[in-house]
Protein backbone atom coordinates (compact mmCIF):
# COMPACT_ATOMS: atom_id res chain seq x y z
CA UNK A 1 0.00 0.00 0.00
CA UNK A 2 1.40 3.40 -0.96
CA UNK A 3 1.70 5.98 1.80
CA UNK A 4 0.17 9.36 0.95
CA UNK A 5 1.64 12.56 2.29
CA UNK A 6 1.26 16.30 1.82
CA UNK A 7 4.35 16.21 -0.40
CA UNK A 8 2.69 13.92 -2.95
CA UNK A 9 0.56 16.81 -4.23
CA UNK A 10 1.11 17.61 -7.93
CA UNK A 11 1.67 21.26 -6.91
CA UNK A 12 4.68 20.38 -4.69
CA UNK A 13 7.47 19.68 -7.21
CA UNK A 14 11.01 18.88 -6.12
CA UNK A 15 10.24 18.25 -2.44
CA UNK A 16 10.98 14.51 -2.51
CA UNK A 17 13.74 14.64 0.12
CA UNK A 18 11.77 16.68 2.66
CA UNK A 19 9.61 13.75 3.73
CA UNK A 20 12.71 11.63 4.43
CA UNK A 21 14.22 14.48 6.44
CA UNK A 22 11.02 14.84 8.49
CA UNK A 23 11.02 11.09 9.25
CA UNK A 24 14.67 11.28 10.36
CA UNK A 25 14.00 14.29 12.59
CA UNK A 26 10.98 12.73 14.26
CA UNK A 27 12.97 9.59 15.14
CA UNK A 28 15.86 11.63 16.58
CA UNK A 29 13.53 13.83 18.66
CA UNK A 30 12.63 10.94 20.98
CA UNK A 31 15.98 10.96 22.81
CA UNK A 32 16.05 13.69 25.45
CA UNK A 33 19.78 13.60 26.26
CA UNK A 34 21.49 15.97 26.31
CA UNK A 35 18.91 18.71 26.85
CA UNK A 36 19.25 21.71 24.56
CA UNK A 37 17.92 25.18 23.80
CA UNK A 38 17.56 26.91 20.45
CA UNK A 39 17.38 30.69 20.51
CA UNK A 40 17.33 33.52 18.02
CA UNK A 41 19.96 36.18 18.69
CA UNK A 42 19.68 39.82 17.62
CA UNK A 43 20.31 40.34 13.92
CA UNK A 44 23.91 40.73 12.91
CA UNK A 45 24.48 43.28 10.13
CA UNK A 46 26.74 40.95 8.16
CA UNK A 47 25.11 37.59 8.81
CA UNK A 48 21.34 38.17 8.96
CA UNK A 49 19.51 36.00 11.49
CA UNK A 50 21.75 34.25 14.03
CA UNK A 51 20.54 31.09 15.76
CA UNK A 52 22.27 29.59 18.81
CA UNK A 53 21.95 25.95 19.80
CA UNK A 54 23.05 25.34 23.40
CA UNK A 55 23.51 21.81 24.75
CA UNK A 56 23.98 20.92 28.44
CA UNK A 57 27.14 18.79 28.35
CA UNK A 58 28.39 19.04 31.94
CA UNK A 59 31.25 16.64 32.58
CA UNK A 60 32.45 16.55 28.97
CA UNK A 61 35.77 18.09 27.95
CA UNK A 62 36.54 19.63 24.55
CA UNK A 63 38.40 16.46 23.59
CA UNK A 64 35.33 14.32 24.34
CA UNK A 65 33.04 16.41 22.12
CA UNK A 66 32.85 16.48 18.33
CA UNK A 67 30.86 18.93 16.23
CA UNK A 68 30.67 18.24 12.49
CA UNK A 69 28.64 19.05 9.41
CA UNK A 70 27.61 15.88 7.57
CA UNK A 71 25.79 16.67 4.35
CA UNK A 72 22.95 18.90 5.57
CA UNK A 73 23.09 17.85 9.23
CA UNK A 74 24.85 19.42 12.18
CA UNK A 75 25.97 16.42 14.26
CA UNK A 76 27.19 16.73 17.87
CA UNK A 77 28.75 13.68 19.50
CA UNK A 78 29.97 13.18 23.04
CA UNK A 79 32.07 10.24 24.20
CA UNK A 80 33.03 9.54 27.81
CA UNK A 81 34.74 6.43 29.08
CA UNK A 82 34.54 4.87 32.53
CA UNK A 83 37.56 5.54 34.73
CA UNK A 84 38.50 2.00 35.84
CA UNK A 85 40.80 3.32 38.58
CA UNK A 86 37.91 4.75 40.62
CA UNK A 87 35.88 2.79 43.16
CA UNK A 88 32.42 4.36 43.56
CA UNK A 89 30.37 4.01 46.74
CA UNK A 90 27.45 5.59 44.88
CA UNK A 91 27.31 6.34 41.17
CA UNK A 92 24.64 8.81 40.11
CA UNK A 93 26.60 10.45 37.29
CA UNK A 94 27.03 7.96 34.50
CA UNK A 95 29.70 8.15 31.83
CA UNK A 96 27.66 8.09 28.67
CA UNK A 97 27.79 8.74 24.99
CA UNK A 98 25.38 10.75 22.90
CA UNK A 99 24.71 11.89 19.39
CA UNK A 100 22.38 14.77 18.60
CA UNK A 101 21.68 15.82 15.00
CA UNK A 102 19.99 18.93 13.62
CA UNK A 103 18.93 19.13 9.98
CA UNK A 104 19.99 22.47 8.52
CA UNK A 105 18.23 24.34 5.75
CA UNK A 106 20.16 25.15 2.62
CA UNK A 107 22.35 28.23 3.03
CA UNK A 108 22.77 28.00 6.83
CA UNK A 109 26.35 28.80 7.86
CA UNK A 110 28.03 27.54 11.03
CA UNK A 111 29.79 30.47 12.69
CA UNK A 112 31.50 28.53 15.47
CA UNK A 113 31.21 26.53 18.69
CA UNK A 114 32.11 27.42 22.28
CA UNK A 115 32.27 25.29 25.46
CA UNK A 116 31.84 27.22 28.69
CA UNK A 117 30.52 26.24 32.14
CA UNK A 118 29.21 22.88 30.92
CA UNK A 119 27.28 24.41 28.02
CA UNK A 120 28.21 23.85 24.39
CA UNK A 121 26.96 26.74 22.22
CA UNK A 122 26.93 26.56 18.43
CA UNK A 123 26.08 29.69 16.46
CA UNK A 124 24.48 29.47 13.03
CA UNK A 125 23.67 32.22 10.55
CA UNK A 126 20.87 32.36 8.04
CA UNK A 127 21.82 35.00 5.47
CA UNK A 128 19.08 36.97 3.80
CA UNK A 129 18.25 35.24 0.50
CA UNK A 130 18.59 37.16 -2.72
CA UNK A 131 15.32 37.92 -4.42
CA UNK A 132 15.45 36.41 -7.87
CA UNK A 133 12.93 37.39 -10.49
CA UNK A 134 13.38 35.85 -13.89
CA UNK A 135 11.20 36.51 -16.91
CA UNK A 136 10.29 33.34 -18.81
CA UNK A 137 9.89 33.88 -22.54
CA UNK A 138 6.74 32.41 -24.06
CA UNK A 139 7.25 30.91 -27.48
CA UNK A 140 4.46 30.17 -29.88
CA UNK A 141 3.87 27.99 -32.87
CA UNK A 142 2.66 30.68 -35.29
Amino acid sequence: MTRMSAFSSPFMLGFDDIERVLDRVSKAANDGYPPYNIERLPKNDNKGDVIRITLAVAGFTREQLDVSLEESQLVIRGRQEDDKTRHYLHRGIAARQFQRAFVLAEGIEILGADLRDGLLSIDLARPEPEKVIRKIEITGGE
